[in-house]
Parts: structure tokens; sequence; C-alpha cells
């Protein structure tokens, strides 16, 4: 677990239109998650859908659906009734995800195979995690406990800093992608962040 070339590869000529590399095509995956979109080129699309790209916090408020303080956007517990929730990874990581995909899917799905959240929002825990327009500051909770408070609608730092990588700015991602798991990462439960370099794209990253 402690190489990551292991399990990642650089595909040339994979993006949006060619997901698995230059040969691919979106036929017939109209209904799936775009993914391979560098943080501009989610920035680009939200502005000419004339959308903004939410914020981390408006992100997660709009993911927990209204349920305050619970891990899941469905509760307390990752399986309830041991049914899967959301499109995340099961099996040895990153050897085998389950068998058939014990929650229906091996890779991508389509979007909402699964119930929204109590706002109507889909695949908010799984299935491709999701660009903020935050930068990454690795304080940025600490500062804002330091303020003391009930904090409204906070916005993210006005710059990014990575201590691991402090020469490659950051934004935050969110939400659970198909190759979580808690073997890995728990980015499947509401509260955690994850972050990203801005021209970089990946085939579990979206908006």
């Amino acid at each position: 677990m402690d190489n990551h070339y292991q399990w990642w590869s650089y595909v040339a000529g994979a993006n949006w239109r060619h997901p698995r590399g230059p040969k691919s095509n979106i036929k017939g995956r109209e209904n799936y998650p775009v993914v391979h979109v560098a943080f501009e080129d989610a920035e680009a699309y939200s502005k000419w859908a004339g959308k903004p790209l939410p914020t981390e916090a408006e992100w997660e408020f709009a993911a927990r659906g209204g349920l305050a303080g619970k891990p899941y956007p469905w509760g307390d517990e990752l399986k309830p009734g041991g049914k899967w929730q959301a499109n995340v990874y099961q099996g040895d990581f990153p050897v085998e995800n389950g068998d058939e995909g014990e929650d229906g899917f091996k890779g991508l799905a389509p979007v909402a195979q699964y119930s929204p959240n109590g706002y109507g929002l889909h695949d908010v825990a799984g299935n491709v995690r999701e660009w903020c327009s935050d930068w990454y500051g690795p304080d940025t909770y600490a500062t804002l406990a330091v303020q003391g408070g009930v904090a409204r609608n906070p916005q993210g730092p006005v710059s990014g800093f990575d201590p691991s990588e402090p020469d490659e700015p950051r934004r935050v991602h969110r939400g659970g992608s198909f190759l979580c798991t808690d073997l890995y990462c728990t980015r499947y439960m509401i509260g955690t962040r994850g972050k990203g370099e801005v021209r970089t794209g990946s085939n579990h990253l979206g908006f």
C-alpha cells in the first residue's frame, strides 16, 4: 500500500470523451458520471451552465441531506440491514473488487442507482469524487474552531497549500468513489475530505 504505482497507471489520451483511453468513447455511457475532468474543466462547465461549483461547506450541507452529525447520508450504519447504499469498493483492495461487486458494480456505475439523500441528491457517498471550489488547506477546520461559535457558510482559504507537496496548490475533493474502502480511504463518510492538483483528472473524479 506504500507504492501507489501498484494500482495507478497513466493512459495517454484518456479524457471525458474517451474515459478508457483514445480507443474508447462514451456511447452507451450517457447516464454515467463525467470523469477525467480537471478542476479547470469543472469550473469552465459551471460557468457555461451559469452555476458555481459548490464550496466545501455547501457540498457537505447538501450531501448530509438534513441528517446533522451522521457519518453517512443515510444515517449511522454503512450497510443498514446488510445492504450497500453506495457504489464503493469491496474486497481485497486494490486486487479484487468483491465478487461481481457486492454493491452491484465493479468500477463506475450509472448515476442514481441507489436511494437519494434527504434532499433528493444521489451518489454523494460513492461512484466518483467531486470537485469543490475551495482551495485545500490542512488547517481549514482548526482555523474555524479557533474562531469559536457556529461557522455559517464558511469560505475556504484564499490559496491552496499541501504540506506534502507545497509547490502544488490543490483544490478540495468531496464524496466517495468506487475505489473507496476502509482498507485505503473512507471518503464515503460525509465529514471526510480529499484534495487534488488543479490540472489533474482521473477515472474516479468528476463534478
